[in-house]
């Protein structure tokens, strides 16, 4: 999960995008079509069936202010991620974060060296 979860926790880093994970549900994904279309994302031609794939990442515009949706994470669920997860006022906006549990999890699961260097700075 994304440098923004683990800079929350503690192990503030640069990051090249954020990543916005969403649970794959029929609901879900229509209202994702038409947030893509209503910020002018309309010419992707995303589909209903794109936010339901499993392991999906839809990427939008360009590092460093990329933005990634991701569907699916190793090591966790979405439904106890987000009974867990932290909710933190940005400009009095709620925006959840993964738990430290889950971002744990997530991280030892995924197994990629950025991962694991991540980890190794949340034990402390």
């Amino acid at each position: 999960m994304g440098d923004y979860a683990v800079a929350l926790h503690g192990h503030p880093r640069y990051t090249k995008d954020m990543d916005i994970w969403i649970e794959r549900t029929p609901d879900n994904t229509q209202r994702m079509v038409a947030a893509m279309n209503d910020f002018g994302f309309s010419s992707l031609a995303l589909a209903e069936s794109d936010f339901l794939e499993e392991d999906q990442i839809i990427q939008l515009g360009y590092a460093p202010t990329r933005i990634d949706i991701i569907t699916e994470l190793p090591g966790v669920t979405f439904s106890e991620s987000y009974k867990m997860r932290v909710v933190v006022q940005i400009d009095d906006l709620p925006v959840s974060f993964i738990d430290l549990a889950n971002l744990r999890r997530n991280k030892r699961a995924s197994g990629r060296y950025q991962d694991l260097a991540d980890l190794e700075n949340l034990q402390g």
